[in-house]
């Protein structure tokens, strides 16, 4: 053990080195939808959380399509930096940041001529679905000012600054929560908003994240030599098409997952108003661990690409195996936490005893998939840094909806096992992603380690 534990040290380091920022900047936007789920649950109510559940789990999909194509800034900005082209990295930031407004415009138009139509046509609890409306109409506008705080975002981790947006994440959180209690329950003198309250804290939040952080990349000198170039005369079709490229797979890989567990609530839905409130209670709490996941996975992406651009094959795949050390180890222990704290975990969100007593056997289940999600997820990160986006955005698609789903619906709607066999479905279609992306790494690895050798043996 303790020359597995030295073989593998130093790539431990130098991932969780790049990770860790990254990860507590993810977490940020699940904090986000976590704070308004604790919020309202114990100040508006099992109908009005019931709501949260419904709108989130509609808001998702739009959600990560938005963020995923802005992901396709961050690769390029570092290939170009590493060239020392700071001209072309201006210019890339003036693309995204003209596609990523134009996409937030596009995914709100969406939401208000067709997802608030729709909701309405879902079997849902007609109390719940006059609580969602005007939540998911305030949490769809605050897809702009989110995509704006991503550009830079990811045009800042591209040069290595990580810690800025990790430090904007947490100060807006403290914001959007402060302001949530404040407009829901009704202090200082304001009305009580009930599920309203939360969507204008989320807005208010996001907005000046956007500001803080276009203001930090515009006036820090640091970036000074990167912006001569940023300017609207750059935007190009060229540069946009390069953006998309990457962006676009990413985004229906997120997309598939997403969506899935979306359709699942939904499927909840119809089964009963607790059950769905207990279903936003587990998954606020799986959430959370999904997205420390999610920043492991993008410190894999850029320690595998780095190797990958140098054709050291032996070491991209040390460190792709020290990063499934990383995840299975910290998803390990949340495993552990779900499963001894599962009675105590739910009431940090709502005080129904009759959602705590579902949400708690759901924790358990919870448990199960937490290896698997960590493990798929950090799969996709580690292909992507390795450039094959194609094919793992097809494992995606299959998994979740051609296996997790279907069978979900199968177990808990069909043969009338309820929320639990809703769950299971998810389960399988976690564990088929996992599988069959760590197939596909090893696959592609193994082909290409042995080009690495030859130049070992010269040196």
């Amino acid at each position: 053990m303790k020359n597995f534990f030295l073989k593998y040290k130093p790539y431990y380091t130098d991932s969780l080195k790049l990770a860790i920022p990254v990860v507590i900047s993810q977490l940020g936007h699940t904090l986000v939808q976590m704070s308004d789920s604790i919020i309202v649950g114990h100040f508006a109510g099992t109908v009005s959380l019931a709501a949260v559940s419904l709108v989130n789990s509609l808001f998702m999909v739009p959600l990560v399509i938005g963020m995923g194509i802005s992901y396709g800034l961050t690769p390029l900005v570092a290939q170009n930096n590493g060239r020392r082209n700071f001209k072309e990295c201006g210019m890339l930031l003036s693309n995204s940041l003209f596609l990523n407004m134009l996409t937030g415009i596009i995914l709100f138009a969406g939401i208000y001529f067709g997802t608030m139509m729709l909701i309405s046509h879902l079997d849902q609890s007609p109390a719940v679905v006059q609580e969602a409306k005007p939540f998911l109409l305030l949490l769809s506008l605050s897809l702009i000012p989110l995509l704006i705080f991503n550009t830079f975002k990811q045009f800042a981790e591209g040069l290595g600054f990580t810690k800025q947006a990790m430090m904007i994440s947490i100060w807006g959180n403290v914001i959007n929560i402060c302001l949530g209690i404040t407009f829901v329950k009704g202090l200082f003198g304001i009305h009580p908003m009930g599920i309203r309250g939360v969507g204008y804290s989320t807005l208010i939040d996001r907005c000046i994240m956007a500001i803080v952080m276009a203001v930090y990349v515009l006036r820090s000198p640091i970036f000074k030599e990167y912006l001569k170039s940023f300017a609207i005369k750059n935007i190009d079709r060229v540069r946009g098409l390069q953006i998309m490229k990457i962006g676009a797979p990413v985004a229906m890989q997120y997309t598939f997952e997403i969506s899935a567990f979306g359709g699942a609530a939904i499927l909840i839905g119809t089964i009963g108003l607790v059950q769905q409130a207990a279903h936003q209670v587990a998954m606020s709490l799986a959430a959370m661990t999904y997205m420390m996941a999610s920043g492991l996975s993008s410190g894999a992406a850029i320690k595998s690409g780095n190797y990958f651009g140098a054709g050291d094959h032996r070491n991209l795949r040390l460190s792709a195996i020290s990063n499934y050390h990383i995840v299975l180890a910290f998803m390990a222990i949340t495993a552990l936490i779900f499963t001894f704290g599962r009675h105590l975990l739910p009431w940090i969100i709502t005080s129904d005893e009759k959602v705590i007593a579902i949400a708690a056997q759901l924790l358990i289940i919870a448990a199960f998939f937490q290896l698997f999600d960590g493990t798929q997820v950090v799969g996709l990160g580690i292909l992507r840094g390795m450039g094959d986006v194609n094919v793992p955005t097809f494992i995606t698609f299959l998994a979740y909806w051609i296996v997790g789903l279907p069978v979900g619906y199968l177990l808990g709607v069909k043969l009338n096992i309820g929320v639990y066999g809703v769950w299971y479905g998810l389960v399988l279609g976690l564990a088929t992603a996992s599988v069959l992306l760590f197939i596909r790494f090893n696959f592609i690895s193994k082909t290409h380690r042995d080009k690495t050798i030859p130049i070992l043996a010269k040196d």
